[in-house]
């Protein structure tokens, strides 16, 4: 069949799992949870020069019942924790974590009672960035990386 008359077809066809999945990874209304300096890269990959809008994550969410991607974005105290689990049981399903730094993958240099040594104690995480701080650059690769998580997984409808 030539390409003339595949482009007057009036109908596409595709497996639903694809068609949602490429709706979810382009349709992410990310939650930040910022609390340390990370929070200062965080912005920065918003300007325009980086531009977080073209992976189609460009609307931060107040509320976590309205976001899907949960941006854990500094270091987490063992204070916040229980706050930080409200809010990731507060998102409704699906939803996706992403860890922004190495304070909330690890606890970074706080080796100390205070800090929680690493989010995925408390709640499941699907992406690390790692840096301190990380970079707008790693933390577009992170997003990448979550849509083609995104994208591969079975899709729930």
């Amino acid at each position: 069949m030539g390409l003339d008359k595949l482009l007057q077809r009036e109908a596409v066809t595709t497996r639903l799992d694809a068609a949602i999945g490429w709706a979810r990874k382009y349709s992410l209304f990310q939650y930040p949870f910022a609390t340390a300096c990370c929070s200062m890269e965080y912005m920065s990959v918003a300007c325009s020069h980086y531009d977080i809008d073209r992976f189609g994550a460009g609307l931060p969410r107040w509320s976590p019942r309205q976001a899907d991607l949960l941006m854990v974005v500094g270091t987490i105290s063992h204070k916040l924790a229980p706050i930080l689990r409200q809010v990731y049981d507060q998102m409704c399903e699906p939803k996706w974590v992403l860890s922004f730094g190495v304070c909330a993958t690890s606890g970074g240099f706080y080796d100390n009672y205070a800090t929680v040594q690493g989010i995925d104690t408390i709640i499941p995480v699907d992406i690390y960035v790692a840096g301190c701080p990380p970079r707008p650059e790693a933390v577009l690769d992170g997003l990448i990386k979550l849509q083609e998580k995104i994208q591969k997984q079975k899709q729930v409808y």
